[in-house]
């Protein structure tokens, strides 16, 4: 079978070429919650050109604008608590403060944010004397983390960003015409994101938000576009490239023209990050309500072959095509997880792991619907497969016939269920240690010959024996004292833990509500 758009080698060390801007047709991946007008006569600040050469898709430069942030529907209740304390902590200290980043664009776009960021005209260690819990943490960039209300709020410093500013520049920058001193030091901190809506700063006390960037009329357009030109973006750090997937894909955003152009084209950047690297950014994409969105992503700009090559090959077997619309059991599973998640919610990555592992001993092995029903409720219980066998066969739901990984239903006898349940729980076991070999992992894609090459592994040993402790109990036996948990309701304090018990309760569901769907009787 050909590999659709795997047309390229992934090679080690490379030469760039100058950035080619093919006429790339636009790309929407879903529906958005994106602002579709904004009222022009909010804007308070006078027009001005940030920088030569700074704004990548060879359009004309961004407006700066200053904006009410009442008129874009934000309020202080909507920023959490243990944000709103440091922030007037700071601020009766006669310190300017702000909040930066993906929290602006979230609170612009009526979504709850991740999280918090906050920088400010205080120096860092007069940031530690203002709090009680507060230390220092990083030595390159180094930041404050407040503890507050058993959160931890991030703060930053104007001073450290401004050292950090300027190092290693290879596009020309000038002052902004028109600008004062704070409305340079604002924009020189907003120059250094990453992405044009991820480049606001809002001041919650003067309730201004300050576009320097362009970021407003991204996030009108749903776009994601690199603050400095792409390719100069993603080669300063490759985990752009992974954010860009992440943030397209949770918001439902497409990609500029240049930046969708690098985000395929430069994709072999992201083996030269850490490992720890790449599985924080795999678990941004996975564990907070947008798996489904990453995966899909993922597979479309060639990335998921270079980061799990064996679900790469699964698509490939199927016939999944990089623009499908369509869905199979591997999506299907994610998004039922999808549903139960959050960007204030998320998992533990030992359930994501685990599930990407049972659906590839699925496929393996396609299973009795009713195997795959007692399998995932002696997974809830701890291990007691007499009681899930119990309650699987008083199903009286059908189950999703257009998947492959399930067989055709069969009046299998109690002694060949415990066989079937206990063989899938075995084979999931030898599933995630293949995930974590790198000579298998490098085979997965050996059929496909235009396939890029890669060996990566990035789920390390804690990781890989925290998942198989979410299934040991099915093949070991019932877990003494395990107590399975009682109702629907999620504790996701305990989920983000990685809680054994939620995990695999949250773990049952999915399955359970995949393989029968809620609108099949």
């Amino acid at each position: 079978m050909a590999v659709s758009g795997l047309c390229f080698a992934c090679k080690p060390h490379f030469s760039l070429r100058p950035p080619l801007f093919h006429c790339f047709r636009k790309i929407r991946f879903s529906s958005v919650a994106a602002i579709e007008t904004l009222d022009e006569s909010v804007i308070q600040g006078a027009h001005f050109s940030p920088a030569k050469n700074v704004n990548g898709e060879g359009s004309k430069l961004s407006q700066w604008k200053k904006l009410n942030s009442q008129d874009l529907g934000i309020s202080t209740s909507n920023i959490s608590k243990p944000t709103r304390k440091v922030l007037n902590g700071l601020k009766t200290k006669g310190y300017e403060v702000y909040l930066v980043g993906g929290c602006v664009r979230d609170l612009i776009l009526k979504r709850t944010p991740k999280d918090f960021d906050i920088i400010t005209t205080a120096e860092l260690r007069e940031v530690v004397k203002a709090f009680s819990r507060c230390e220092i943490i990083g030595r390159r960039f180094p930041i404050c983390h407040v503890h507050m209300d058993d959160t931890i709020v991030e703060v930053s410093s104007f001073s450290t960003s401004a050292r950090n500013f300027g190092r290693g520049l290879t596009y020309e920058i000038e002052k902004p015409a028109g600008s004062d001193k704070k409305d340079f030091v604002r924009w020189r901190n907003c120059l250094q994101r990453d992405f044009t809506i991820n480049g606001l700063m809002f001041d919650p006390f003067a309730r201004i938000i300050y576009d320097y960037m362009g970021g407003i009329e991204d996030i009108k357009k749903a776009k994601v576009r690199t603050v400095i030109p792409a390719s100069t973006s993603f080669q300063e750090d490759g985990a752009r490239i992974l954010r860009a997937i992440r943030i397209a894909a949770r918001l439902g955003f497409s990609f500029s023209r240049e930046t969708a152009h690098f985000v395929k084209n430069l994709s072999c950047l992201i083996l030269r990050l850490d490992k720890s690297r790449l599985l924080m950014e795999m678990n941004y994409m996975m564990a907070y309500g947008s798996a489904e969105a990453s995966l899909r992503l993922l597979w479309k700009f060639g990335l998921l072959e270079l980061l799990l090559p064996i679900q790469a090959a699964y698509f490939v077997r199927t016939g999944f095509r990089r623009r499908d619309k369509r869905s199979n059991m591997l999506l299907s599973l994610f998004s039922k997880l999808d549903r139960l998640l959050a960007p204030n919610r998320p998992c533990y990555s030992s359930l994501w792991v685990g599930i990407l592992a049972f659906h590839k001993a699925l496929s393996n092995k396609p299973r009795d619907p009713l195997v795959v029903a007692a399998f995932s409720l002696a997974v809830h219980n701890g291990g007691d497969i007499p009681e899930a066998i119990n309650i699987a066969k008083n199903i009286n739901k059908s189950h999703d016939g257009s998947f492959h990984e399930l067989s055709e239903p069969q009046n299998l006898e109690n002694l060949t269920l415990v066989n079937e349940v206990m063989d899938l729980a075995a084979s999931v076991k030898s599933t995630l240690s293949e995930m974590t070999d790198e000579h298998f992992v490098s085979q997965a894609m050996s059929a496909y010959p235009q396939a890029p090459f890669s060996d990566l592994v990035f789920i390390p040993l804690a990781l890989y024996l925290n998942v198989c402790k979410v299934f040991e109990c099915v093949t070991m036996g019932a877990e003494k004292g395990f107590v399975a948990k009682q109702g629907s309701r999620i504790d996701y304090e305990l989920l983000a833990l990685g809680s054994l018990r939620e995990t695999r309760h949250t773990f049952a569901r999915v399955v359970f509500d995949t393989v029968y769907p809620l609108d099949r009787t």
